[in-house]
């Protein structure tokens, strides 16, 4: 089992970067943001960009794996998203874990003025955009024809330092969308019940034999979002931190990401950290 934290950026700037060097001095395995550009629950609150925010905190920290969870296909034009993710590679001597997902939070986009397409054009995008991404990251030059996208010789230098390019986490739920990501994901990322995810997973593992993978290759994760999941409360103790991690991994996750308690008065996540990791890995 490996476990993270999601931390949405609504607290200032060197709020978030102590949180993170505490948490990764506490052993959480990977840290991670949301993209967004207002909070999707709280509109509120203020909200940081994220890749700029994660390039700063990449030269501020030094073992934890990190990432974005996920960044949105439809905020930025995924051979940029590419010189970005390659570029943090290089911050971070190698620790980026690359998310990506559709896009799915729609007055975001009427809010800014960001095209909004439908579900199905959404799909078909990210279908190209992950094919994408994958080719410059591993190529010198390449070229790229899509119905979105398109690519001629594109000299791409200087490559990432992971090899053959920076694990890819995507985000999917239905079948269609798990067909498009089974050939490139190396972590799955889901929202939802034990038993959605179990169930979930088991599409995935088709997905993946069918495009010819080893589904164990395949980190299988879950992300705990309050507000998603208003029934879990993982935080309220030790306790119901262990039961929480046992139904998930029952369920087939390897991996638990979770949002942290706003305010963490009582200093539950040292003490799961300290207490509770070591003997659940």
């Amino acid at each position: 089992m490996q476990f993270g934290l999601q931390t949405p950026p609504f607290h200032p700037y060197d709020r978030l970067v102590a949180d993170w060097q505490r948490f990764e001095a506490q052993g959480w395995d990977s840290l991670w943001v949301p993209d967004h550009f207002v909070p999707t629950f709280r509109r509120e609150l203020p909200f940081l960009e994220s890749w700029t925010l994660i390039a700063a905190l990449a030269a501020l920290t030094s073992r934890v794996r990190f990432g974005v969870l996920v960044s949105c296909n439809t905020f930025r034009h995924p051979s940029l998203l590419a010189k970005q993710a390659a570029t943090i590679d290089h911050i971070s001597h190698g620790r980026l874990e690359l998310g990506i997902g559709t896009g799915w939070v729609e007055f975001e986009h009427t809010m800014f003025g960001i095209p909004y397409p439908s579900d199905a054009e959404r799909v078909a995008r990210f279908g190209e955009a992950i094919a994408l991404i994958d080719l410059l990251l591993r190529q010198d030059v390449s070229s790229f024809t899509g119905t979105y996208y398109t690519l001629e010789e594109a000299i791409f230098r200087p490559a990432p330092v992971q090899q053959p390019r920076p694990p890819m986490t995507l985000a999917a739920h239905g079948p269609r969308m798990l067909s498009i990501i089974a050939p490139y994901v190396d972590r799955w990322n889901s929202m939802g019940s034990p038993a959605e995810m179990g169930e979930r997973g088991k599409r995935l593992d088709d997905a993946l034999i069918m495009a010819g993978r080893n589904p164990a290759e395949v980190i299988k994760s879950v992300l705990y979002v309050p507000s998603i999941t208003p029934d879990e409360h993982p935080w309220q103790s030790v306790e119901a931190f262990t039961d929480f991690v046992g139904r998930y991994r029952d369920a087939g996750m390897s991996e638990i990401l979770l949002q942290p308690p706003f305010e963490d008065t009582e200093g539950i996540v040292e003490r799961v950290a300290a207490d509770v990791l070591p003997g659940l890995r």
